[in-house]
């Protein structure tokens, strides 16, 4: 009697969902049967929504918290324990951080391909979690670090023993099986948060907007208590404790996300996601020399009307050869790495059109490394009592947009999104590319900021010997805390919203991967000015530990400019992909059923819009 019960539900929600898919037209949105955690089918009223996605922000919470805590405060041990030169901790610091978004990509194809979001979270968490307690023994064992030492005194002293072999080895063993499982963990956070949400149901995809502010506000509050209370605590009590402090953060982020198992919608793996990517690739090479009919719908595959469809785009054409059949008369099949479908070339097509947008965003995290490496120091460089017996942590700083963030995201999502949302018609209020334009704009005030003042401190300590407050680089963080927000949403909400089947956790990755390549910028960008500078002068501008001697000023000015540059740049990209038109194959078949995911494709209309739609 149970077992029919539960079948006759499992029935239903086929129906239900093939009933939605009808009143779709032509869908471009893909959406994957999902799967509670025995296997079967998730049933709307007990899986998924909000209530799931809060143990998937709880885990972003803590993990973020656990690793903002390390990362942000890393310089400073670096230099003070581990004794590396400034130049080489940031570099050090960067190339960590690159690592750990850049492995990103790793973790979303496990995901998709083999493990699916659930599974690949706990077991790179724990990963995690191994690296931060490693980390911290290493800290607190004097045999894995180098003799204590100060790097600031240079006058007859002996230089400092910098950390070599075997305690080299153990820290950065740590530092990367860290990296390798919050890389891995990331993306799936935001895939399996988003999965939570049917976006064929109007009402749910409103709400996948609310999860995507939440999300942010989850990073928020995680960055704001590890830049803080744990780098107090790292400061006052010492790094051990510290790295401690974040082995907990991480292992409360794992029970978050274990309590919620019973409510989540897993989307099963697809097996290898590269396939048929690949596949599209070698039958365009293989078909290079056939001529692509003009009609579309000769193509092979264009004549499926399913739910999973998508809008067949005149966009990057030489890839519809991949779809044309052979027509030799003896009616054998072709293989599928001669003849693929178009709704395969089109989610391709998605691929490719999507990654200038990408590009466009590497420079803004240039930006942001330069706050968790040279702003961190110039911190240091001031003065940062608050009281007689309170000083602010310089790493401390960075918290200073977050808290502005914890209370302008909850006010964005409550009053902004639903007031834009009435002249735009889009669900996030601004579509996800203004967003990022905007975000990206305010990024150049940024450094703007940060020159202005670095020359003023700079000036002061030389020239007058006064050592001005903490607090006047508080801007420069303020106008890229509200940068973040913009351009970092609207970018993950971008790539997720992109109608490619069984792969969200891959292109959040995606999104990540910017991030990675920000950093691993940053670091070339300090060698090439270094080697550029002190080609014309005896000394390069970031060549010294003291900041007074470097001229950081100036390498703020040139990032500045780097990031305008890059501002008209995503201009360019921003208005190719909203005004590109396209041929949908459901109207070419004559239907004209309305798509709920379907905008207007002007880059500022005041109509419904869409940024995400893919012509």
């Amino acid at each position: 009697m149970e077992m029919e019960m539960e079948m006759e539900m499992e029935m239903d929600r086929e129906m239900e969902g093939r009933r939605q898919s009808s009143t779709k037209g032509g869908n471009f949105y893909c959406e994957d049967s999902t799967v509670d955690w025995r296997g079967k089918l998730s049933n709307p009223h007990n899986h998924g929504g909000m209530r799931a996605a809060a143990f998937i922000l709880g885990l972003q919470a803590f993990e973020i918290m656990a690793i903002a805590a390390v990362g942000n405060n890393l310089i400073t041990y670096l230099i003070n324990e581990m004794h590396f030169s400034l130049s080489e901790s940031a570099n050090i610091v960067t190339n960590f951080v690159g690592t750990v978004f850049l492995l990103a990509l790793l973790g979303g194809y496990l995901s998709d391909s083999f493990l699916g979001s659930f599974w690949t979270m706990l077991i790179f968490g724990f990963v995690e979690l191994s690296g931060f307690i490693l980390l911290s023994v290493q800290a607190h064992l004097l045999q894995l670090k180098p003799p204590k030492c100060n790097m600031l005194v240079t006058n007859g002293a002996p230089p400092c023993e910098e950390a070599k072999g075997f305690k080299a080895f153990i820290f950065f063993a740590a530092l990367y099986l860290v990296a390798l499982g919050s890389g891995c963990v990331k993306p799936n956070m935001i895939a399996h948060g988003g999965d939570q949400f049917n976006q064929n149901n109007p009402k749910q995809l409103k709400m996948l907007s609310t999860y995507f502010n939440g999300a942010y506000f989850a990073f928020s509050m995680g960055e704001f208590v590890a830049l803080t209370l744990l780098v107090w605590v790292q400061t006052h009590s010492g790094m051990d404790v510290g790295f401690g402090v974040s082995a907990a953060a991480m292992a409360m982020g794992l029970i978050s996300l274990v309590c919620g198992t019973l409510y989540y919608r897993n989307k099963p793996p697809q097996g290898s996601i590269f396939t048929p990517i690949a596949q599209v690739f070698v039958a365009t090479i293989l078909k290079r020399k056939q001529i692509c009919p003009s009609n579309p719908q000769i193509l092979h595959g264009s004549q499926t009307t399913d739910s999973g469809s998508l809008p067949h785009t005149q966009r990057l054409r030489f890839l519809d050869n991949a779809c044309i059949k052979v027509e030799d008369g003896n009616n054998i099949k072709e293989s599928p790495w001669r003849l693929c479908t178009v709704n395969q070339v089109d989610q391709v097509k998605i691929l490719i059109s999507v990654l200038p947008i990408f590009a466009c965003t590497i420079v803004f995290n240039t930006v942001l490394a330069q706050l968790q490496t040279f702003s961190v120091q110039q911190g240091s460089a001031m003065n940062t009592q608050l009281t007689k017996s309170f000083h602010i942590p310089p790493a401390s700083l960075q918290a200073i947009p977050y808290v502005i963030l914890i209370i302008l995201v909850p006010l964005y999502d409550t009053f902004f999104v639903p007031f834009t949302r009435k002249f735009t018609g889009h669900e996030s209020g601004i579509p996800p590319l203004q967003r990022i334009g905007l975000g990206l704009f305010l990024a150049t005030f940024s450094m703007v900021s940060a020159a202005l003042m670095e020359k003023k401190r700079r000036d002061l300590a030389v020239h007058s010997k006064e050592i001005i407050s903490i607090f006047w680089i508080t801007p420069q963080f303020l106008i890229f805390g509200l940068s973040e927000m913009l351009t970092a949403v609207g970018l993950i909400e971008f790539f997720y919203k992109q109608s490619l089947k069984g792969m969200q956790a891959f292109l959040t990755a995606v999104t990540y991967c910017s991030y990675s390549l920000g950093f691993y910028l940053s670091s070339l960008l300090v060698s090439l000015v270094n080697k550029i500078t002190s080609s014309s002068s005896n000394v390069g501008w970031l060549s010294d530990n003291d900041l007074n001697k470097d001229r950081l000023d100036l390498f703020y000015w040139t990032l500045a400019v780097l990031s305008f540059l890059n501002f008209i740049h995503y201009l360019f990209w921003a208005r190719w992909h909203s005004l590109s038109p396209f041929v949908s194959t459901s109207q070419t078949n004559g239907t004209h059923g309305e798509d709920l995911n379907q905008y207007d494709h002007r880059f500022s209309s005041s109509k419904r819009t869409s940024d995400e739609s893919i012509p």
